[in-house]
């Protein structure tokens, strides 16, 4: 009886284990989850500006962008270049949520390319 309940076993265990190497992500989707790559768009001010105010970037960041509960991002573009501020936007950091789920790549990366221009 023993033996039959040790190869149950085995067996529930292969069949998980052949089950969860087919449905975990690759090394490739977890590399482009975390590092999530910035689309190529012509920038446009007045439309990044649109897409702060529908994030509600200003609740934390201001409406002159000067800081409050976040950091003060009028001169964010000499510390962070457009990919480097896409990446934050995206995945978040820090207190700061991530806007991936909440914006489109291309809306994410006019906005990086927009603050990148405050030097």
């Amino acid at each position: 009886m023993q033996k039959w309940i040790m190869s149950g076993l085995f067996f529930a265990a292969c069949a998980f284990a052949v089950i969860l190497m087919f449905t975990l992500p690759g090394k490739e989707q977890v590399a482009e989850e975390n590092n999530p790559t910035m689309p190529v768009v012509q920038l446009d001010a007045a439309k990044a500006e649109a897409t702060l105010q529908k994030a509600q970037c200003i609740t934390c960041h201001g409406d002159q962008l000067q800081g409050g509960v976040g950091p003060s991002l009028q001169n964010i573009g000499s510390e962070h270049d457009a990919e480097e501020i896409f990446s934050i936007v995206a995945k978040g950091s820090g207190q700061m949520p991530s806007f991936k789920e909440k914006l489109a790549p291309e809306e994410i990366a006019n906005i990086a390319m927009w603050l990148s221009e405050k030097k």
